[in-house]
């Protein structure tokens, strides 16, 4: 009950009160909470899109095979909206339509791209990604608090959460992963190289 009571806490609790809060997180809590998190980070609905400067979303993990590349030799290019080839939006429609029918182009309630090249995450390990989440020159800039705002706010994180018509997703909740960044963050983000 200390544990829950501590992270209903965390989660309400202003930038000075976390900070406090966050000598009673342990590190061993912070790592049991980033090992699910990576849980997370490393699904093939995350990491299929975290990908670098190549620009090339997979379809690994999702049946198509084992390094299959995204069919139609899709490349996002620098815009990282496939502006220089085929934008995504030539199929992946921009719209609060539901995913309800298998094989159809996907919908999302915002436009369709990959996330910026420093939040590659594709065929890294665990430590890996661990250290590149908490620094904010290597994720996009997020602190804790901006990360926890974009899981609770992006429109791409929640469809990863519910992709709708039969498409995979992480065995855990948008709520849950939430909590544990959250609880991550309070330990300090600690990583097992640390």
């Amino acid at each position: 009950m200390k544990y829950l009571t501590l992270c209903v806490a965390l989660l309400a609790a202003p930038a000075a009160a976390q900070e406090a809060a966050q000598d009673s997180v342990t590190r061993d809590a912070g790592l049991a909470a980033w090992e699910r998190i990576y849980t997370v980070t490393s699904h093939p609905r995350c990491t299929n899109c975290h990908v670098g400067a190549r620009g090339l979303p997979m379809w690994q993990g999702l049946g198509y095979g084992p390094e299959a590349v995204h069919g139609m030799k899709v490349q996002a290019g620098e815009s990282r909206i496939g502006a220089e080839s085929i934008p995504c939006a030539a199929c992946h429609v921009t719209s609060a339509a539901a995913n309800t029918t298998p094989h159809a182009p996907p919908h999302i309630d915002d436009a369709w791209r990959l996330p910026p090249v420093e939040l590659e995450w594709f065929g890294k390990t665990s430590a890996e990604v661990c250290t590149q989440l908490r620094d904010p020159e290597r994720n996009d800039g997020h602190d804790i608090a901006s990360l926890v705002d974009h899981l609770r706010n992006s429109a791409f994180v929640a469809w990863g959460f519910t992709p709708g018509a039969g498409r995979s997703a992480p065995k855990t909740t948008l709520d849950a992963l939430v909590h544990d960044v959250t609880l991550w963050g309070a330990a300090g983000t600690p990583c097992t190289t640390d």
